[in-house]
């Protein structure tokens, strides 16, 4: 690394260097403390949402890796009760107490004395989280967080045989943009099979999820959890309504172009029958792309490709690769999808993905590398919340 120069590990000043969270019993000390502080002036203030921002950034992290080691390998059962018990033990007991402390600070005479410029995001998530929280969503809370992870870990077993390899779902893929039709078909009615031998498990979970979410947005005073999880997610910028006027303009301007697109497909396959199998290979014929081969040459092209936009940003996936806060590759037993993960006390991301050697693998990379470089910009930011 060359031009990056920054401290991997940052210093803390309220929670002790060598801390690790174990229970709650070791974590809420810090809670209370803060919680129990006398504000005499508004540098008093400022001096408890720093401590807390600390507290606030080694938690999520903690909380972070749980997550990241989980999602990387479902079926180890040592991660997966990590991941449980936070969500499970430590999150209940932080829930309440961070509502006392977010209205100690948006209650207090001082907080007008504060600087807008650098605090008036921070304090509108804030007053937000208050106005969201319920003592009966921690439960529900916890509830959807452990379906969720049986989701994650179905999805993850999901596996089809093909050339007599077992691959993955996001492997088999690959198949669907074979100029083989028969082998785009093979693997598509393989993949639909498979998925169905799991239609059960997945439509209880579903339906579990959806009266879960729902009540906790009844108990929040919200009348669906559309309307809730806007508020929570802070999208204070537009309104459901104007989702709804975005969708109908793309229904009015871009579902028709689409159609078009697919009528000159369909006459230019000249098929009998248009079936699910064709609509991902290349009309004219072309072999499909195969821009990589493995999650170490799609990282070592990423550098690349970021190297010519900026050396710094080539840098900072660099030092990714470095830390090892890529996992890339697709493989059975880790859990669909995709995503940057902040890590806000060492300030340097984490991106997990599930590649095959796609160009959309590509796409992907590139955007959660975009995520990456903000969080790497961002995190000198004296907040964790702005």
């Amino acid at each position: 690394m060359n031009s990056i120069e920054i401290s991997i590990t940052k210093k803390r000043k309220f929670v002790p260097a060598d801390f690790k969270i174990s229970d709650w019993k070791s974590l809420s000390p810090f809670y209370e403390e803060l919680n129990a502080r006398k504000l005499s002036s508004v540098a008093d203030l400022e001096h408890l949402i720093v401590d807390l921002s600390e507290l606030d950034a080694v938690v999520s992290e903690d909380a972070g890796w749980r997550y990241i080691k989980m999602t990387c390998d479902t079926s180890n059962e040592k991660l997966v009760s990590d991941y449980t018990f936070f969500i499970s033990e430590i999150y209940p007991n932080i829930a309440p107490i961070a509502n006392e402390l977010n209205k100690k600070i948006c209650e207090s005479p001082f907080a007008g004395e504060l600087n807008k410029s650098s605090y008036f995001i921070y304090l509108r998530g804030m007053k937000n989280a208050i106005d969201l929280f319920r003592e009966e969503n921690i439960p529900i809370s916890t509830e959807i967080k452990n379906e969720e992870q049986k989701y994650g870990a179905l999805a993850a077993e999901q596996t089809i045989s093909q050339d007599g390899k077992e691959i993955t779902l996001q492997q088999a893929a690959v198949f669907l943009k074979s100029n083989e039709r028969e082998t785009r078909k093979e693997v598509y009615l393989k993949v639909q099979e498979r998925r169905n031998k799991d239609e059960q498990q997945l439509n209880g979970l579903f339906t579990k999820l959806i009266g879960l979410r729902h009540q906790m947005a009844l108990n929040a005073g919200f009348s669906n959890f559309r309307d809730y999880m806007h508020r929570d997610l802070g999208r204070f910028d537009y309104t459901p309504q104007d989702c709804f006027s975005f969708h109908e303009a793309v229904k009015n301007h871009i579902v028709p172009f689409c159609k078009e697109l697919e009528k000159q497909r369909k006459e230019k396959l000249n098929y009998d029958s248009y079936r699910p199998w064709d609509t991902d290979f290349d009309v004219e014929g072309k072999a499909p792309l195969h821009p990589f081969t493995t999650g170490e040459e799609l990282t070592q092209k990423t550098i690349q490709c970021f190297y010519k936009i900026d050396p710094f940003f080539g840098e900072c996936i660099e030092l990714m690769k470095t830390m090892k806060h890529l996992d890339l590759e697709s493989r059975k037993g880790k859990a669909p999808g995709g995503y940057n993960y902040p890590l806000y006390e060492t300030g340097i991301p984490f991106i997990f993905m599930n590649s095959a050697g796609m160009t959309r693998d590509v796409v992907t990379m590139v955007h959660e590398g975009g995520h990456a470089l903000h969080s790497i910009l961002t995190r000198d930011l004296p907040l964790t919340e702005n």
